[in-house]
């Protein structure tokens, strides 16, 4: 025997996500590699006296859960200590709101700023009731009159700040939103304290931005979290100049040096794929090309260790999102408008020449390009840009994808599926905001979000992601909502004809999203040969009713054949 085995998992359900969907029962790592899969006899002669035998006692082994839109280190930002949680059910009212700021106001020197995140009109008591209540500076003045506070939607959309923090930044009356963006008045044209898109610039160029040591401790508690979720892959998806003033530069061209410093150290345990974001939203094409160029030519798209740290391509900005009306739809919102690109550009034909100017830079430098897009006639602008970049400039495999595509069309999925594009869709944001958007969009239409069934059956490859920290990075959560439809809110179910299967919806977890990195070939199923990513969870998976999913624990997760959580007894 050349080499015994380093693990051996034996007695579980070894889902392979090979393209039959075989299911084995034992499975061997050996270096780093998956050395075999099949059963007892087939890893017995790899066992040596330094093998770990795991028996799995009917537990179930999949491959490493890659969670392919995620924004690690904003979402360590977001979440305590580092942040306020103001996500539901935790917080459920303008009132709940209030008391953790009030809280906060007592812990932190004075005049610092307070910051917090995952607030949802859709779950706030006083919005729901009255959907023209909006939140308000008023809300925030009692608590903390003197403390300036920055309260980020889930979505990341829409910015919420007291009167403290109006006046340090200077917003006032006559303040001018930047283009794309919107700042919130009441009747008598004062700042309500409500901010949403391109206007939230006008806070986040005001904060302090994140020293290094704050970004290293955000990703190394973003990656703390997913080693405890089986995640061994995540995508960032957008960090460069263009998110320099998002999250106080959480989404910033420093957040990849400190990626690239974590795993010199050896401290990044999980791999990484990244969009670079040379722009923001409302740049022009212009503006896009000068900054790409520039980031090419410096090398700053250049990759460190491509199986741990690779940079894939970049992010666009096409529209933004439903509960802000600014998604570009083709039949009009309850209420009238139609949102549009935010992109630079006076009409809508203007913008469409600014995205697809931006597209075809971005494909002809040799980039995979994903574009941020949810409303379906911005769906259908952009799949129809990849096809004429590609059209234009011939490549291979380029492998350019839509991220949401909460709204795409027939049309859409067929361009995406006829030239290999594919779709990168959020399963938690459909489960936490299925009910809102009937507000917004009807019942019909909210139903259809997230069109998961048309989209695999038109031949598109679907990856999912979280969109954290839009939403928690809990794969199983999505799993049970693309099998379910169901709704956090009320459980009632949303678009039941979008449903798919469950080994449907763990594909798009691992090899679908192992196929968006350029890395289906090593990763992403569990087939010899292929690298040792793995997350054990407890219970049999296969055989679940869907409504327990999200309630398994993961109590093994490995990257590269090295156990980085492990709450099992062997």
């Amino acid at each position: 025997m050349d080499a015994y085995a380093d693990l051996v998992f034996v007695g579980g359900r070894v889902v392979t996500v090979d393209a039959e969907f075989s299911v084995a029962s034992a499975l061997a790592v050996t270096g780093g590699v998956i050395s075999a899969v099949g059963g007892r006899d087939d890893v017995a002669p790899l066992v040596g006296p330094g093998t770990r035998v795991v028996d799995l006692r009917g537990a179930t082994l999949l491959p490493g859960i890659n969670d392919s839109h995620l924004h690690g280190c904003a979402f360590g930002m977001a979440t305590p200590p580092l942040s306020l949680d103001l996500g539901h059910p935790a917080v459920s009212s303008l009132a709940d709101v209030a008391d953790a700021v009030r809280e906060a106001v007592g812990r932190v020197p004075d005049g610092q700023w307070i910051t917090g995140h995952g607030w949802d009109t859709g779950y706030l008591a006083e919005c729901v009731s009255d959907p023209s209540r909006l939140p308000s500076r008023h809300d925030l003045d009692g608590v903390s009159p003197d403390h300036p506070v920055v309260l980020y939607s889930f979505s990341g959309h829409a910015t919420w700040v007291n009167s403290k923090a109006l006046e340090l930044i200077g917003i006032d009356r006559h303040t001018v939103a930047p283009p794309g963006g919107a700042i919130v008045v009441d009747e008598a044209a004062e700042p309500t304290g409500l901010l949403h898109e391109g206007a939230q610039a006008l806070v986040q160029n005001a904060l302090p931005p994140l020293s290094r040591q704050e970004r290293t401790d955000a990703i190394r508690s973003t990656l703390a979290t997913l080693a405890r979720l089986g995640v061994t892959s995540y995508t960032e998806p957008g960090l460069g100049p263009g998110g320099d003033g998002i999250m106080r530069g959480a989404l910033g061209t420093e957040t990849l040096d400190v990626y690239r410093q974590l795993l010199a150290d050896g401290e990044l345990t999980a791999r990484l794929g990244v969009l670079v974001l040379p722009t923001g939203m409302a740049s022009s094409a212009e503006e896009f090309a000068r900054t790409l160029t520039a980031l090419d030519a410096s090398g700053a798209t250049g990759d460190a260790d491509p199986r741990r740290l690779a940079i894939h391509g970049v992010k666009i900005f096409a529209d933004g999102i439903v509960p802000n009306k600014t998604s570009w739809m083709h039949e009009p919102y309850v209420g009238g408008g139609c949102g549009s690109l935010c992109v630079g550009g006076e009409t809508d034909a203007e913008r469409v020449a600014e995205i697809e100017s931006m597209i075809r830079q971005a494909h002809a430098a040799g980039h995979q390009v994903g574009v941020h897009v949810t409303g379906d006639r911005a769906a259908d602008t952009v799949a129809d840009a990849f096809a004429a970049a590609l059209a234009e400039h011939p490549r291979p495999d380029a492998r350019h994808y839509v991220i949401h595509g909460d709204f795409l069309t027939a049309h859409s999925m067929k361009v995406l599926a006829a030239h290999g594009f594919g779709a990168n869709m959020n399963p938690t944001i459909k489960w936490t905001v299925a009910d809102m958007e009937e507000d917004f969009v009807g019942a019909g239409r909210a139903a259809y979000a997230w069109p998961y069934r048309d989209a695999i059956d038109a031949g598109v490859r679907v990856a999912s992601g979280s969109d954290a920290p839009v939403t928690h990075p809990d794969w199983r959560q999505g799993v049970a909502t693309m099998v379910l439809r169901e709704s956090k809110a009320t459980g009632r179910v949303s678009g039941p004809e979008q449903r798919i299967g469950l080994a449907e919806a763990i594909r798009t977890y691992t090899i679908e999203a192992a196929w968006q990195d350029f890395a289906d070939d090593w990763k992403g199923s569990l087939e010899p040969g292929k690298v040792a990513d793995l997350c054990v969870l407890d219970g049999d998976l296969l055989a679940a009713d869907p409504h327990d999913i999200p309630e398994m624990p993961v109590v093994l997760t490995v990257v590269d054949g090295q156990v980085v959580h492990d709450t099992l007894r062997d």
